[in-house]
């Protein structure tokens, strides 16, 4: 074998083995990203009457590989009221009905990704909510039917939302101090580690959250100012665990979505809260504020 063939098989050898380190580097520092702690964590409210679940895992962060929704909720289920046996009951629409029975399709492979996938329950203008439980075994009871649905369907979590209940009508009672408390407290206590609880931080149960009966403000994982467009913090809540920022990926402006991302970096909060992600393609919407909350744009993958 002659000198020059030596020389030039030596060369792409060396070169093979440069490239296949500097291979192995970008994929241990993929690796590393994804396996990073990523903070604030991203929220995004996904209205299932007329959108699909899995538009939340179609976004990542650039050069990183993790995706940019950290949590999904499932909006939303509802809280019901039976006026034969005057008792509170877990009811889902077709939307979510259809979401639940096809988790497999639907959720799993969101969860496959890293992003958990939590169930928000609303009021039903049935006169039923959080705050109007009149005994602690009656809450404990609806904390029970979330509990369930959590385990039947494989969940993360349950979120609550305590608008549109119409307090009173049907012949329900009136909020007391104590019946949220009952409530979330019982679900602590029956959902496995790990299951987040989270609270979309309005109306009459997010104004109940310290009685007798105990305190619950740090029991939940999360909690979102509820206000879309706008910025506030509540400090019944650490930061690391609220968002002050309520962004509408509809209704908000790309500009005040990277300002709030921006101040929610620089006031050290945990949380950048959104809502209304549907089918269209919003990685350009989304890098406005992950430039500013993770330092990288976002890609879209259909």
């Amino acid at each position: 074998m002659s000198e020059l063939i030596r020389r030039r098989t030596l060369l792409t050898g060396v070169a093979a083995g440069a490239a296949m380190a500097v291979t192995g580097t970008a994929t241990a520092t993929a690796e590393a990203c994804r396996a990073a702690v990523k903070q604030p964590t991203t929220v995004a409210y996904i209205e299932v009457n007329d959108h699909s679940m899995l538009s939340a895992g179609k976004y990542t962060l650039a050069n990183d590989g993790r995706p940019v929704i950290d949590i999904a909720v499932i909006f939303a289920a509802n809280i019901n009221y039976d006026t034969t046996t005057q008792k509170a009951y877990l009811h889902f629409n077709d939307q979510v009905t259809n979401v639940l029975n096809n988790v497999a399709t639907q959720v799993r492979p969101l969860q496959a990704k890293g992003i958990k996938v939590t169930l928000s329950v609303l009021g039903n203008h049935q006169g039923a909510g959080f705050a109007n439980f009149p005994t602690q075994a009656a809450a404990a009871d609806f904390a029970q039917q979330l509990a369930d649905a959590v385990s039947r369907y494989g969940l993360d979590g349950i979120d609550f939302d305590d608008e549109y209940v119409e307090y009173g009508k049907n012949g329900t009672g009136q909020p007391n101090p104590d019946s949220f408390i009952w409530l979330v407290q019982a679900l602590r206590a029956k959902l496995p580690a790990g299951k987040l609880i989270t609270l979309y931080d309005i109306a009459e149960a997010s104004e109940r959250l310290v009685s007798g009966a105990g305190d619950i403000r740090n029991t939940f994982d999360y909690a979102f100012q509820p206000y879309y467009g706008n910025f506030a913090f509540n400090s019944d809540f650490s930061k690391s665990k609220y968002s002050p920022a309520a962004v509408s990926y509809t209704a908000t402006s790309q500009a005040t979505a990277a300002d709030f991302a921006q101040r929610t970096v620089a006031g050290g909060y945990g949380v950048f809260m959104t809502y209304n992600l549907t089918e269209a393609n919003s990685a350009a919407y989304m890098s406005a504020f992950t430039q500013k909350l993770y330092g990288k744009k976002t890609v879209y993958t259909p």
